[in-house]
């Protein structure tokens, strides 16, 4: 069909292959070092990260060292092949949790101590779906060295304990929630039995798979550059996208380049094969061959020189690629819905597409700041609803599609799952709900208060009004 789809997992879809045509697909794909191994069934999935690893100028280390030190353990181990249900692992190494880690079967936090030694957070339980629970931290510091000892620990005692007779109660998070501070004892009474030897990696494996992630031959430049500020001073619409879209690089005279795939009246994550062609392109000649799918849906360039960054800009606006709005309303996350997935029970894509257009326009976009709004067709929650400011969830209603709005999720580094305001809207009324929320934080907010702290601040109840009007009228 000509497009592909970028899902929460930083993973590309294509949803129209003809079956017969599978096997050439898988070879093309392992040409270049890309599978599809692990991608469905009860296993430990692919390992998420930051997607500004290596890059970020907030980062302790490169997570991605450790994530291909995963990758590696969990393809195909056989001892975790028919887990009780699937499990997904993410890591970060920012104080600025862009992975959402806490929402992860096992989130893993880089933390460097007080004596500059440093090692991993170990978060456990976190997910959403049916039952979202907020992960909790089992082990403050754990030793990089023991990293996969104490993974393995953790998915024995989930293997031999998880619930394998109702699959809408066998992820982990519900055997913590069931099993309290006894999952932590036990899963380190079972880190003590194993042979660490075994499983844990050699330093010097750990140095070779490091050297894979070298940083690139960066050019030595200052840190303002000239080229990029006469054209920001000359091109309001590339100020705008450099203020929105870039994020500081670690290396002066670089900066992190994002391309939103949320066009207004888009589809979340959609993007063109001709415009992944150009993508590929720019990565190559601006990004040192590297381009990066994001938890947001969203692409990233990690390493574009300044001094070139207007260059790039004008090769996405001619692209159809040049949108500045990542982490506004209009860059909302959205999972394909009833038009493409058997289980949802109402679409997702349409009610994104209406509150793009309605959030498009430049000085209300900036005026509400950072909101993030995302929406689930089903109670599996792949849009991950419950983790939006603004949540939104598809429900049938006697074979009509409504939509119940959460409020007061957060997937980062102060993580909360949101809660549902009272009855669902019907497709007709949900968009203007939203906005009667976004107006109400306009006139509510204190100065340089986001909508998330507007809400811990003032509560659930003035906003329920905004939607369902004064309980005490009704």
């Amino acid at each position: 069909k000509g497009y592909g789809h970028f899902t929460t997992r930083q993973n590309i879809q294509f949803h129209w292959p003809a079956l017969v045509d599978t096997p050439d697909i898988l070879a093309e794909l392992a040409d270049v070092d890309m599978h599809a191994i692990q991608t469905s069934g009860n296993c430990i999935r692919n390992t998420t990260s930051d997607q500004y690893a290596g890059a970020a100028a907030d980062e302790i280390e490169d997570p991605r060292v450790w994530c291909e030190v995963i990758r590696q353990w969990s393809t195909l181990h056989p001892e975790f092949s028919f887990l009780p249900r699937k499990f997904k692992i993410a890591v970060s190494a920012s104080a600025k949790d862009r992975a959402a880690i806490r929402v992860h079967d096992i989130g893993l936090q880089l933390v460097r101590r007080d004596d500059g030694r440093t090692g991993f957070e170990v978060h456990v339980g976190g997910g959403l779906g049916r039952t979202p629970h907020v992960a909790v931290v089992i082990r403050e510091f754990l030793p990089k060295e023991f990293l996969l000892s104490y993974l393995e620990a953790i998915l024995r005692v989930y293997n031999q304990l998880g619930r394998r007779d109702n699959k809408f109660k066998a992820r982990i998070k519900i055997l913590v929630r069931e099993t309290g501070a006894d999952f932590a004892r036990m899963v380190e009474a079972e880190w003590a039995q194993i042979d660490h030897a075994s499983v844990d990696v050699p330093q010097a494996e750990i140095d070779r798979i490091r050297a894979y992630f070298r940083p690139p031959q960066f050019a030595d430049r200052p840190a303002t550059s000239k080229p990029l500020e006469a054209a920001r001073r000359a091109d309001a619409r590339f100020d705008r996208w450099v203020r929105i879209n870039t994020a500081p690089h670690r290396v002066a005279g670089y900066v992190i380049a994002n391309i939103s795939l949320k066009p207004p009246g888009g589809t979340p994550g959609d993007i063109t094969a001709e415009q992944m062609e150009v993508a590929a392109a720019l990565a190559e000649r601006y990004s040192f061959d590297e381009i990066r799918a994001t938890h947001e849906q969203n692409l990233c360039l990690p390493h574009v020189l300044s001094d070139e960054l207007y260059d790039v800009f004008l090769a996405l606006d001619a692209a159809g690629l040049a949108h500045a709005n990542i982490g506004l309303a209009s860059d909302i996350i959205a999972c394909p819905g009833l038009d493409y997935c058997s289980l949802a029970n109402a679409r997702s894509i349409p009610i994104a597409q209406r509150l793009s257009e309605k959030f498009s326009d430049n000085e209300l976009a900036d005026a509400l700041g950072e909101m993030k709004i995302k929406i689930s067709g089903c109670i599996n929650a792949c849009g991950h609803h419950h983790v939006g400011h603004i949540g939104i969830l598809g429900v049938d209603k006697k074979g009509e599609e409504f939509y119940q709005i959460l409020l007061g999720g957060d997937g980062s580094e102060t993580a909360s799952i949101g809660e549902i305001t009272g009855r669902g809207f019907s497709a007709s009324e949900v968009i203007d709900a939203v906005e009667r929320l976004a107006r109400f934080y306009l006139s509510a907010r204190q100065d340089g208060e986001r909508f998330i702290d507007a809400y811990r601040r003032l509560g659930a109840q003035p906003f329920k009004e905004v939607l369902y009007g004064d309980p005490a009228l009704n």
